[in-house]
């Protein structure tokens, strides 16, 4: 028995209910015996046979004699299940039982529609009713281990209120919290890792809170970048416990609805490509989660990736920079190259500038008008699927003003709570209502928009536009652009323009022309504009 497994024994408790469509169901079964090494010494399945199909999931240890399994039917119906374990073991081998999945009632857009998976032409996201989804997370890779339960639950009600659709942040300990909010870790050793139960069932509140609120967790399973205290998963354990280690996680939270970060931070390249080409495989041979891999900043190692089944998306990371350099790999690399690989995947951008946090050039906070720009160049440099948000102290979960854990250039952050209402946060809610007020999933990055493309060699007024695939409707993003002109040409109508502040989201018409090769605008006051055209 593990030394965890004294104190997990007082916690275990069993429970099986019914469920709703898109809901989660969880059994508990009890072994027949102790186990020296339950994640090694067993390993039990569980075969869900539903209305029209079949699933397979694994059940997960969860301290003491306990297994659990959690599960998502995503049909309505009789359901009906039965274990595998690799021991003998009455408890756990050749069990069985069934549930009824109701249809859901309630106003959960996750439970009506079902969790985000990849549209048909792998672009971007839908959600299993073919409704298309759209990324726009908040990165907390603190807040899950370092909140309390009320500050977790502030947390989420503020971001979903926000119109934030998912959440990233750290599953285990990791270069800037070494251990949860009361000094609990997720496991211990490097060669032969044990796991901890008791940190996640606390973490299993979190994930529930994320649903409950309809948003999509986003949990980075091993951080790749570590200190040299070597505590971050993703670089210190070796493939095997690597893999022991994010089984145990898409085992215990693959019910929940979620989308998998596999590694955070990381270089992907090179002699590194193939631990995580072997660690994703071995990891996701039974999920059906879309994954992903976050990048260290303005890294790209999707090429080395794409034949990879358990891709499901690529995630770029644009960084926290202010020089020519950062603004060009913002405008035309990442996803503006991510894009163009087959087979397609959606491109996000996952680590835009954050908000707060000092530029890594100026060494000057970062103010909202650049998190903007990084957004919508982002966006619209690819056919757009999503972007995260950022803001210093959030990122942290800092509870007085403090310099980040291991981040000594990144400024002093402020506590969590302030961050909530910076102008970048409310400004991404005028994001998601800009483009859900067009089919956003149909826009293609087109330059063929401007009359005019002059050389920017510090891309400081680098316009971005972009059409639809019909070619009914176009958006153009211009950060800071006094007069523009416009190549009208490929509309077959009178084209009518709308601008919209990306600041507060108020709108105001632009005017209408012909479809001529030459428009000349202006826009209607400094900084940057959005425009819509008809």
């Amino acid at each position: 028995m593990t030394r965890f497994a004294v104190i997990v024994c007082l916690l275990a408790a069993g429970v099986f209910g019914q469920t709703h469509q898109h809901g989660r169901i969880e059994i508990t079964l009890t072994a027949a015996r102790d186990y020296a090494d339950p994640l090694r010494d067993v390993e039990v399945k569980v075969d869900f046979i539903g209305p029209r199909g079949a699933r397979t999931t694994r059940a997960f240890w969860d301290g003491c004699r306990t297994w659990r399994v959690r599960f998502s039917p995503d049909e309505a119906g009789r359901w009906r299940w039965r274990t595998t374990a690799t021991q003998p073991d009455t408890g756990l081998h050749e069990n069985s039982g069934e549930f009824t999945a109701s249809r859901y009632r309630g106003a959960n857009t996750l439970y009506q529609r079902g969790a985000p998976r990849l549209s048909a032409n792998r672009r971007y996201f839908v959600q299993a009713d073919g409704t298309p989804w759209f990324w726009l997370a908040c990165t907390g890779w603190n807040s899950a281990l370092m909140s309390t339960r009320q500050e977790w639950d502030q947390y989420i009600a503020d971001r979903a209120a926000k119109r934030f659709t998912t959440v990233q942040f750290v599953m285990t300990q990791w270069r800037a919290g070494r251990a949860d909010e009361r000094g609990q870790v997720a496991f211990t050793g490097v060669d032969r890792i044990s796991i901890n139960p008791v940190f996640f069932q606390r973490m299993d509140e979190k994930f529930n809170v994320i649903n409950e609120r309809g948003l999509v967790a986003a949990p980075v399973l091993l951080w790749a970048l570590t200190s040299r205290d070597k505590e971050s998963p993703g670089v210190s354990l070796p493939p095997s416990e690597a893999v022991t280690l994010a089984r145990y996680m898409v085992a215990r939270y693959g019910a929940h609805h979620v989308l998998w970060i596999l590694g955070g931070d990381g270089n992907y390249t090179g002699s590194n490509a193939d631990r995580w080409k072997t660690i994703g495989r071995e990891t996701f041979d039974l999920d059906r989660h879309p994954v992903t891999l976050h990048p260290g900043g303005m890294r790209d190692p999707w090429p080395e990736f794409k034949d990879e089944s358990w891709v499901g998306f690529f995630q770029y990371q644009s960084g926290h920079g202010n020089n020519a350099a950062k603004w060009k790999w913002n405008a035309i690399a990442g996803p503006a190259e991510g894009w163009k690989i087959e087979p397609p995947r959606p491109v996000i951008d996952a680590e835009i500038n954050y908000e707060a946090h000092l530029d890594y050039h100026d060494q000057k906070p970062i103010a909202d008008s650049q998190v903007r720009r990084a957004a919508y160049y982002s966006l619209l440099s690819a056919p757009p699927a999503g972007v995260t948000y950022g803001a210093h102290g959030l990122w942290y979960w800092s509870r007085t003003a403090a310099i980040p854990l291991d981040h000594p250039r990144t400024g002093v952050a402020e506590p969590w709570s302030a961050c909530l209402n910076y102008p970048g946060a409310h400004q991404m809610k005028v994001l998601r209502d800009f483009f859900e007020s067009v089919e956003w999933w149909r826009l293609r990055p087109d330059r063929s928009l401007l009359a005019e493309d002059p050389p920017d060699p510090g891309f400081r007024a680098y316009p971005m536009p972009a059409r639809s695939e019909d070619g009914a409707f176009a958006v153009v993003y211009f950060p800071d652009n006094p007069v523009i002109a416009l190549n009208l040409s490929a509309f077959r109508k009178t084209v009518r323009g709308t601008w919209v502040d990306p600041r507060t989201g108020e709108r105001k018409p632009a005017g209408s022309w012909k479809p001529e090769k030459r428009v000349d605008l202006k826009t209607p006051a400094a900084g940057d504009w959005l425009l819509i055209l008809r």
